[in-house]
Parts: structure tokens; sequence; C-alpha cells
């Protein structure tokens, strides 16, 4: 079994990229921390390093490693802060998961309002798509996700907050398109389109937006909107997204919502039999009671 310890020297390294670095920022000797990392090698049976003159690089092995060791050593802390928290003088972590979303104003007001009760909370976001933030709900690297629905899995539990996302097209404000108020089903089957990749690879149902692979002209995918915001620009296609994700001021880029109106709803979802931290199960507990 691998030393949290070990875990700790490892990141150091590959962070600092130098084993002297390394070694004065962990405050040990250069020649312990080499054998450390030596004896970790031998005990996986694995080069971990690639060994320059001046700079340290990681093998694909050792880039693996950091990755599962970040989570490993992410978890320690949040199982750490929930134990250290107590109901009197509520205190902790609270992470959340989210995919884009305007209704993130909504969470972050319940945010503001649990921080004027328990101060000493501290809450933290990671921004992805559902994949990532339910692969972080599995391994307990977040407490809470916020995803679109429909997505329903027997071994998470959903509570609707009763707030929706509106789709439309992004497309830029020069173009003939732009002249119009909304855009139809029929349009949106001839336009070149740039779709968010959950969509494309098949876990949101292109059956919400009344089509099907076959009748698609589908040019591009992305993950985070911002970055597609300029093939919007670059007239390679018009992306299939979500309103109010994109601040078009200033920019040759305009929104236009699909009609008949095509609209998601909103989740919370956490891993069903989980035993929270004091502040999380708090912070659910205000959620039901304030949300709609």
């Amino acid at each position: 079994m691998i030393e949290t310890r070990l875990l700790h020297y490892f990141l150091a390294i590959a962070r600092e990229q130098n084993i002297t670095k390394a070694a004065e920022s962990l405050f040990v000797t250069q020649s312990t921390l080499s054998r450390q990392m030596m004896d970790l090698e031998k005990q996986l049976g694995k080069q971990l390093f690639i060994r320059g003159k001046r700079k340290i690089t990681l093998t694909e092995e050792g880039t693996y490693l950091r990755n599962r060791a970040q989570e490993i050593m992410e978890l320690i802390d949040n199982t750490e802060a929930a134990f250290q928290a107590n109901a009197e003088s509520l205190g902790g972590d609270i992470t959340i998961g989210c995919g884009e979303t305007a209704v993130m104003d909504v969470i972050t007001e319940q945010f503001a309002e649990f921080h004027r009760r328990y101060p000493d909370v501290k809450f933290h976001t990671h921004s992805g798509d559902a994949d990532m933030v339910l692969d972080r709900l599995d391994k307990g690297l977040v407490d809470i996700g916020l995803l679109l629905g429909p997505i329903r899995q027997e071994k998470y539990d959903y509570l609707n907050i009763h707030q929706s996302d509106t789709f439309g097209l992004l497309m830029p404000k020069d173009c003939e398109l732009a002249s119009q108020k909304t855009v139809s089903m029929n349009q949106l089957k001839t336009l070149p389109l740039i779709l968010a990749e959950q969509t494309f690879l098949g876990h949101q149902e292109l059956e919400w937006f009344g089509a099907d692979y076959a009748s698609m002209n589908i040019v591009a995918t992305y993950n985070l909107i911002y970055n597609a915001t300029f093939m919007v620009e670059r007239g390679i296609g018009y992306v299939l997204c979500i309103d109010r994700l994109v601040n078009t001021k200033g920019r040759n880029l305009t929104f236009r919502p699909i009609v008949p109106k095509l609209s998601v709803d909103l989740y919370i979802v956490t891993k069903k039999y989980q035993t929270f931290s004091p502040a999380v199960k708090e912070f659910l507990e205000q959620l039901k009671g304030t949300l709609p």
C-alpha cells in the first residue's frame, strides 16, 4: 500500500519539476527525497520520472499517478474537514460540481445566504460537463452536482430545483438568420451545427431537439462554451447552447431561441446512501427549504 506521505512527495516533484526545489518545499534533503521516489518506483514496478539535468518530467505512468494522487489527497482533505466540523460552530468545506448554466446565479445566491449564517464554511466549485461532474461524485471529490435533466441513474438522488435552461443558437449577429427573432426546428436541421460534446456522444438525446443524427449537419463539438464562440465568429457553424451563457456585448455574436421553446430542468444530484458532513447536510436542507 502506498503511503500518503509518498504521494505528497511525488506531487511536489511533479509540481516543481525539479528534485532540489521539491526537497526545499518539503523541508527534506534532496538525497532523502530521491531515495523515497526510487522506493516508490520499485514498489509500483514502473518508472515515474524522466530525470534530465535541469528538469524532471513525468512518464506516462507518472502522469497517471499524478492524476490519481491529486484525487486521493483531495479526498483525504475533504474527509478530514468533515470530521473536524461540528454543529456549534459549523465549518468545513462544501464542494459542488457544475455544468454550464445561468442558474448558477440562483445557486450562488444560496451560497451567499448560507455564508451569512455560517461564515466558516468554504465553497468550492468545479465546472465541467456531466461526465466530469458524475465522475467526481462517484469518487467522492464533490459533495453535490448541478446538472441538466433528464439524467436518471439509480445510484443517484435527484432534487428538482424548479429552474430551467432554454436552448437556442449562438450565431454571428451580421448573418441573415440573425434578422429573425427565433429559429424553427426545420431551420435547425439545415444549418451547420456545433454541438456540446455531451450531446454528440449521445449522453443527451438529440430527440430533445426533435431530430436525429441522420438529419443534422454537425461540423464541430465543444466541451465548454467559451472556445466554441470563436468558431461561430469565424463562420464555421452555429452553436446549439443554453441562453445567457455567453456575453455577446462587443462581439459579432447574438443568440436566438428555438421554437417551439426548448427548455430543460436542472437538478441537484447526490450519491445515494452518502454520508454527508454537517455543513453539506445543512446546505442541502437549506436548498430543500428555500427553493420552489
